[in-house]
């Protein structure tokens, strides 16, 4: 395709009488690796479920591969926020990445093919969670149940991964790992994740907006002092070096 694969133009979205999303301008092209950040409450969620189609924007207008987001969902793999998820359910993690691959099934048949069971296997191999296959979901760490959910995005090969929350639960040697993967995976797939937590942002991202109702964004993977301060609405201290680590001083609201 040619052009962007999301191209919001004035998103804004209201619910319960709130403003949660304020005029939202995001274009994101092939090849990025893009991070939206911001507070809780600010708005990222439900960003993520305009561009699913899950949700109608009050105002604005949303592409998505150059079609509807119901219609241009069926290129994504989404990787929702851990606590939605039902752990409990009696399935292995085979049986839950595999029916990552039912969109993948001509006429969805239900029938999977031994290319399906292949594709899984590479993909527990790459999240480094092929010796936990046979085990069940409930029997997992948070960290195991997390990248088994990635997994489950990523084996139906989709041409935009979409990530929310994606790193709660999981230890610092595996988030490196986990974005070392996206980083070998964005030669073929483009990828959005949405969180708080600043300090989780990777080397490899290419390009980052901040959010909270209003969506403050430039063309580069910088974060700046004052892009944070518009999004947190208070003073921020950014400190970065080597691998990115930011400290934040205290503060209070102004009165």
């Amino acid at each position: 395709m040619t052009g962007p694969i999301i191209e919001c133009r004035g998103i804004s979205y209201r619910a319960g009488g709130r403003l949660i999303l304020d005029s939202v301008d995001l274009t994101v092209r092939e090849g990025d690796f893009y991070a939206v950040i911001g507070p809780n409450g600010g708005g990222k969620t439900t960003l993520l479920k305009i561009i699913l189609g899950l949700l109608q924007p009050s105002h604005g207008t949303i592409q998505v591969f150059g079609t509807s987001p119901r219609q241009g969902r069926a290129g994504i793999g989404y990787v929702p926020q851990y606590r939605t998820f039902d752990f409990q359910y009696p399935i292995t993690v085979e049986e839950m990445v595999l029916s990552g691959r039912l969109s993948c099934i001509p006429g969805m048949t239900g029938r999977y093919t031994e290319q399906d069971r292949e594709k899984v296997r590479e993909t527990l191999q790459q999240l480094g969670i092929s010796r936990l296959k046979d085990r069940e979901l409930r029997r997992l760490s948070g960290g195991e149940q997390q990248r088994a959910i990635i997994a489950r995005a990523l084996v139906g090969e989709p041409r935009l991964l979409i990530l929310d929350e994606p790193l709660v639960y999981v230890d610092v040697p595996t988030e490196e790992r986990i974005f070392d993967l996206f980083a070998e995976l964005e030669s073929r797939l483009t990828i959005l994740v949405v969180t708080h937590d600043v300090g989780a942002i990777s080397s490899h991202v290419t390009r980052v907006a901040c959010l909270n109702s209003k969506i403050y964004t430039h063309e580069t993977a910088e974060i700046t002092g004052d892009m944070l301060a518009a999004a947190y609405h208070c003073p921020v201290d950014l400190i970065a070096h080597g691998v990115p680590h930011r400290v934040f001083r205290d503060h209070r609201e102004e009165s």
